[in-house]
């Protein structure tokens, strides 16, 4: 919990730990946030990219504390050299990820009608339909075939871009460029121009939208409609769009996962098979218990002395939260390493805590239950075509996920 510095003396504060980027299989828990964790609520890190060192809050209630704590702020991060896991950011004017309040509820105003539950229930039979073309032609093709290429990638891509209102010419170059960014193998200077070429595409959309408005539903025509009315800027609206593109890709890394897990727990797969009204409770238990990225997100700033934990946070210094490590907190989530479909009580942060709560929270949940609706019910003979070990893993990658899932069926 938070408490103000003049309580109690702060403890010391601990060693500095580097935390490498760990290209990690499967769904293996990361060993070094699990030493972080038994040491303490509080550590220090280093990340591999970045300046000297930020702290790290694993406690479930520490984590959702400062996440809605006002005087920790993303605000100032661009403008710092702080300690992280990419190579680089660059982030527009108008992004989510750095706004903070009024602003940031002002930014997202302009789109919350596409990601409402109205606007997500509107897509979700298109989705549907679109989900059933790929998996048809799929099963024309025949066996055995790769689940990422031929559904989990296209799928949440298509949905996305049909969402945004992308133009289906240029839905496969708006693929690569969100790939490019999101898994930067090739090095800082492909993903750099790749964020270029992908916000100058924006800019040139949303220019023309903001000229003639209509009365589109797509997110695309959403911006033009507020940059016309001058309830942000064009800056503002290209800085927006862009993580929401892509934040549409996670989607295929969580999928990915879950049917992994799925494929290879067969007792998980038989109870979802054989008690369907378990399964909105069981994609939270998989949602909880997958580690779906690498280390960890952005950080904050603290703008003020506070105490947490015992650990006395400096105003000035940055401080990471770990979503993944208070979905395992014990105190939270009783015997957090078993994944539990009867867990009756399962608040997981896996879409985030307060302000910066995901936006595409609903639209990624309709997509799972789609995917894995579609994978217990029509593809029950589905199986892997390899050894599990050999399921090949994305590497150097910000989301985790299986580079590739051979089945058979």
């Amino acid at each position: 919990m938070i408490e103000d510095t003049v309580a109690r003396p702060p403890l010391g504060p601990p060693p500095v730990r580097f935390w490498p980027a760990l290209d990690l299989k499967a769904t293996e828990f990361d060993p070094v946030l699990e030493e972080l964790m038994r040491e303490g609520p509080v550590a220090r890190i280093q990340l591999p990219h970045g300046e000297g060192w930020a702290w790290l809050v694993t406690r479930y209630e520490d984590v959702k504390a400062v996440t809605n704590d006002p005087r920790f702020s993303r605000a100032p991060v661009p403008g710092l050299a702080v300690t992280r896991l990419a190579p680089h950011f660059k982030p527009k004017p108008g992004s989510l990820a750095f706004a903070e309040p009024p602003d940031h509820n002002r930014l997202r105003r302009a789109i919350a009608p596409a990601f409402s539950a109205r606007g997500v229930e509107r897509l979700r039979e298109r989705a549907r339909e679109m989900l059933d073309g790929l998996v048809a032609k799929m099963l024309r093709d025949g066996p055995p075939a790769d689940l990422v290429a031929r559904v989990l990638g296209p799928f949440p891509t298509t949905v996305i871009c049909e969402l945004m209102g992308v133009p289906y010419a240029d839905r496969e170059r708006m693929s690569g460029w969100v790939h490019e960014i999101l898994f930067p193998a090739k090095g800082a200077a492909v993903t750099g121009r790749a964020k270029d070429e992908m916000y100058a595409w924006f800019a040139r959309e949303i220019a023309a939208r903001t000229a003639d408005p209509g009365d589109g539903e797509d997110i695309l025509s959403l911006l033009g409609a507020a940059v016309a009315a001058g309830d942000i800027s064009a800056e503002e609206a290209v800085g927006l769009v862009g993580p929401v593109q892509i934040g549409g890709e996670a989607v295929t890394n969580n999928c990915g996962n879950m049917l992994y897990l799925l494929l290879t727990r067969e007792r998980l797969r038989e109870r979802l098979c054989e008690e369907p009204e378990l399964r909105p409770r069981a994609l939270d238990e998989l949602l909880r218990y997958i580690p779906h990225r690498s280390s960890v997100g952005l950080a904050r700033i603290a703008l003020e002395d506070v105490e947490i934990g015992g650990a006395r946070i400096a105003a000035g210094d940055a401080v990471y939260v770990s979503y993944l490590a208070a979905n395992r907190d014990p105190e939270v989530f009783p015997d957090p390493e078993r994944i539990d479909f009867d867990r009756v009580s399962n608040p997981h942060v896996s879409f985030g805590h307060g302000p910066h709560f995901c936006t595409g929270a609903l639209l990624a949940r309709m997509e799972i239950e789609l995917l894995v609706e579609v994978f217990l019910d029509r593809l029950p003979r589905l199986r892997l075509a390899v050894p599990a070990e050999e399921v090949p893993w994305r590497r150097s990658a910000l989301i985790r996920g299986p580079e590739a899932l051979p089945v058979t069926w």
